[in-house]
């Protein structure tokens, strides 16, 4: 039986995983901020599938926390053989209207832990020859829109460079690039929702399931929709300058408000 390692793993997309990989037959080591919410969703995966789910308290916006899970990677005697790194967060506001403190704590959880936790996974798996990692980006690193963008933008080209080097040793990476997810991300970043279109919005364990099937066939960029692969389409024909003005006042309408 192997083991999956998920971050952020009581809501949203992350909780997705676990209940699939769970219903899959894997073991669980969920990481999240929240111990009582880690036991309570450990429990009920255990009792509904049977699998044992670790549960590991951790803040990746702290050093502490980046390196508790770091260690927990690396542990060659209770190996992970699937991680999935899914922590992130929005912050509400414009560029100069968010306080740099949050932006760098922004980067910390999107970038330097996602850059960390993958290289702690990546060496024991290349040793074995297998694994698998799944950093979560999203569709916003395709267009010009803030420092969430950009460090989805960085999380995409990390994952398909690193994935490149690593081609033949049996260990997978893939950037997985969600649309809008119905999930607490939008109400946790105090972001207006009732603007967006209803055909906008993803079911989170329909997106997994597309996510692990793209894994599986060796995509190290996933788009889990034809809606969303489509309108990718169409950003990658839409000239830089006249891109920037759209997404900026996309950004207004669907996002925080």
């Amino acid at each position: 039986m192997t083991t999956a390692l998920i971050t952020g793993a009581t809501a949203g997309i992350g909780a997705a995983f676990a209940r699939r990989l769970a219903a899959d037959g894997h073991d669980l080591v969920l990481v999240a901020r929240s111990t009582d919410r880690l036991r309570a969703q450990a429990t009920e995966l255990h009792d509904r599938h049977g699998i044992e789910a670790e549960v590991l308290t951790a803040d990746l916006s702290a050093e502490d926390g980046i390196a508790a899970v770091e260690r927990r990677l690396g542990d060659r005697r209770n190996a992970v053989d699937l991680l999935i790194n899914n922590a992130g967060f929005g912050n509400k506001g414009r560029f100069l209207e968010v306080s740099m403190a949050d932006e760098l704590t922004m980067l910390k959880v999107h970038c330097e832990a996602v850059l960390r936790l993958t290289s702690a996974a990546v060496g024991p798996m290349r040793e074995r020859g297998r694994g698998g990692v799944v950093n979560v980006a999203s569709v916003a690193a395709f267009v010009p829109r803030g420092t969430y963008g950009a460090s989805k933008a960085w999380v995409v080209q990390f994952t398909q460079g690193a994935a490149r080097d690593l081609a033949g040793t049996g260990v997978r990476l893939m950037a997985l690039c969600p649309g809008f997810v119905r999930t607490e991300f939008h109400e946790r970043a105090g972001m207006g929702t009732e603007n967006i279109p209803g055909w906008m919005w993803l079911d989170a364990d329909k997106l997994v399931a597309a996510a692990l099937a793209d894994l599986a066939r060796g995509k190290t960029v996933s788009i889990p929709d034809p809606r969303y692969k489509a309108l990718m389409g169409v950003v990658k024909l839409a000239p830089r300058g006249l891109l920037g003005g759209v997404t900026s006042r996309t950004g207004r309408k669907y996002g925080p408000r």
